[in-house]
């Protein structure tokens, strides 16, 4: 019996070898695939952190609040201001169009008087507030009369901006603006107290906020785009076998080879399991690759290296099941499909979808709400999360044992679907 099982294996790994563009994408594609990958997205981020964003900015207020906003803009780091094109001042209607035509992402309009006004609303809140103390006197109240209406900081985006950069930035300036009214009744209170040579408040914030990450041996685990491309991609390329396999298995049928096979003194069973420990060679070579490919070649592309000291051997038990849900599917699809025409568009097609919902591409929290349950019964959503445990999690064999018994469970289920299939359809 063992016998049969190696002669098994033997034949899958001649029918590989015999493939040499099958084994090209294989094992070149997926390195390529994820250098280029972790190439781009290191570049993006580099390029937001380090390239200053040109902004336009059009200040009809001249005051301390406009001078107030130029500097923090400044000292942020990631934007240039600019405030004439072509040596022409900038006005309102000339910014909104270079942005509107996508020259420029964001337009910041900063009002007329709003320096002036904001002082005189800050005025006519603190002596209404000190009035009722009798602290404030009858001259105190005159600008009581006026009334301010609320003023507008006007921002124009390029259509084109994406939402998150959006945000980020109408965040900032109202965290911003917001500090420069607390700070303006902060003053006008002292001034009214007279103590303007000895503060009464402190300005700085009472509430702070730090961010406390996972340590192991009193080092912090700083998560990297490396972290999350080397165990996505790799689960991607694992889960790509699906296509090689099935048109292999398509192709044994066509050919009458499987023909030949049952009626030698084999079980089905072997077969399946020959073919299971080959594939699951190759799958096990492709995840080596790339976290070789992260260890140690990532690091001469000036990207952050791969940390998988001691951790090792818990990814490889996550690849190794990953590697049996994405063959059980391979087969199986091999197995229902009757032509190539048939299984290598589902098959590739198929692994996409699932590397879609199970968060390769995307996280899973950023999808619809409708999209995160769905997310659960892609086997990738499990072994990426069982790699993330690992990686970014600093978990255990105990916190990975649920995501390793569920892509098992897959595997099983999908074999003996298979087994079950091909036995009824030979049996009619």
């Amino acid at each position: 019996m063992l016998y049969k099982f190696w002669m098994t294996v033997k034949k899958e790994l001649l029918l590989l070898q015999r493939d040499f563009g099958g084994l090209v994408i294989l094992f070149v594609m997926p390195l390529v695939l994820i250098i280029t990958i972790t190439l781009i997205q290191n570049s993006a981020f580099k390029s937001l952190s380090e390239n200053k964003i040109p902004i336009l900015l059009v200040d009809y207020d001249n005051g301390s609040i406009s001078k107030t906003v130029k500097d923090n803009l400044n000292k942020n780091g990631s934007f240039s201001i600019v405030s004439k094109i072509h040596g022409i001042k900038l006005n309102e209607t000339s910014a909104k169009e270079a942005v509107f035509k996508g020259e420029y992402q964001l337009a910041i309009i900063i009002p007329e008087k709003l320096s002036v006004d904001l002082q005189t609303k800050v005025d006519q809140n603190v002596n209404k507030i000190l009035s009722g103390f009798g602290v404030t006197d009858s001259a105190n109240t005159i600008k009581n009369g006026d009334v301010i209406g609320q003023k507008e900081v006007r921002l124009y985006f390029d259509p084109a901006t994406q939402m998150t950069f959006k945000n980020a930035v109408k965040s900032a300036i109202d965290k911003m603006i917001s500090q420069i009214e607390t700070q303006s009744i902060y003053k006008t209170f002292q001034d009214q107290l007279g103590e303007s040579n000895n503060p009464i408040f402190d300005q700085k914030s009472f509430i702070a906020f730090k961010e406390i990450v996972p340590t192991v041996n009193n080092k912090e685990i700083l998560p990297n785009s490396v972290q999350h491309n080397v165990p996505a991609w790799s689960l991607f390329a694992i889960f790509f076998i699906v296509v090689p396999l099935s048109i292999n298995i398509v192709k044994e049928k066509g050919q009458g080879t499987q023909i030949r096979l049952i009626t030698n003194p084999v079980p089905y069973a072997i077969l399946i399991a020959g073919k299971t420990a080959t594939y699951l060679l190759i799958c096990l070579i492709q995840f080596l690759l790339m976290v070789a490919v992260g260890v140690y070649i990532f690091p001469f592309l000036d990207l952050p290296v791969l940390d998988v000291s001691g951790k090792i051997m818990l990814m490889m038990n996550v690849a190794f099941f990953s590697g049996l849900a994405a063959i059980g599917f391979g087969i199986l699809l091999g197995t229902v499909a009757k032509t190539h025409e048939q299984s290598a568009p589902f098959g590739a097609t198929s692994v996409v979808i699932l590397a879609a919902i199970g968060g390769v591409w995307v996280p899973v929290f950023a999808m619809p709400k409708v999209m995160q349950y769905v997310s659960h019964i892609s086997p990738m959503n499990w072994g990426l999360n069982a790699f993330y445990d690992v990686l970014l999690r600093n978990g255990s064999i105990l916190e990975i044992l649920p995501e390793i018994i569920f892509l098992l469970l897959f595997f099983i289920t999908t074999i003996t679907i298979a087994i079950l299939y091909d036995k009824k359809k030979r049996a009619v």
